[in-house]
Parts: structure tokens; sequence; C-alpha cells
């Protein structure tokens, strides 16, 4: 996934540096990022709030978390209202959006998808 990414990066001439890490506990300065972003991520934690306690560290002041998360018809992820009780036991400000425009996925979906963002 890090050589796909490099490769998304140098062909949208983004200069990006990509760190192979324990996405439980990134090898990584805290404070130094204003966004966080998981997509599909937090729900195969083995604990959600210690990986929402590693991320949440590494924001700046004013940083964002942005999950994209789901609840899949194998019944594996976690609900919109699940993700959200995580994010709330550290942070203030949650927002779920739903993300069920089948134009997403490319066809209709019969799950629960959505987007969590925690501003601050």
């Amino acid at each position: 996934m890090i050589e796909a990414a490099r490769a998304k990066a140098a062909a949208a001439l983004v200069s990006a540096q990509f760190v192979l890490s324990d996405a439980a506990v990134p090898a990584l300065s805290a404070g130094r990022f204003d966004i966080v972003l998981a997509r599909h991520v937090l729900w195969a934690m083995p604990d959600t709030d210690a990986a929402l306690e590693q991320w949440t560290r590494l924001l700046k002041p004013g940083g964002a978390l942005v999950l994209v998360e789901g609840r899949w018809h194998t019944g594996s992820g976690l609900t919109a209202g699940e993700a959200e009780r995580a994010v709330r036991r550290h942070r203030a400000e949650v927002t779920v959006i739903p993300l069920d425009n089948p134009l997403l996925w490319g066809g209709p979906i019969t799950d629960e998808r959505y987007l969590l963002v925690s501003p601050r």
C-alpha cells in the first residue's frame, strides 16, 4: 500500500512523506499533524480506545481526526454509533456523515458506511 501511495503522490505531483509503522502505536512525534486519516482501520484495532488515544496525540491543537468506517454485510466493522461513542471518549466534537450514495461505491450497497470527522 505504501508503494501504491507513493505512485499516486508522484502521479499527482504531490510531495509527501510516507512512514511504515504500527497503526495502533504509530512511531511518530506527538502534536505534529493537522489531520489523522484512517480508512477502514479502527474496526480492526484490538483496542479501539488505545488506538484513538495514539491517533489524537499526533494532532496539533485544532487538528482533525477523520475516519472512514462501516459495518459491512459480513458483520465486520463498527456501526456509526459505536465509532461515534468511541471517538467521543477522546474528542468533544464528532460529526458522522453517511456514505450511502451508490455512486461512491460503484453500485448499490446494503451495509452501513460513513465518514466520521472530529474537527478538534
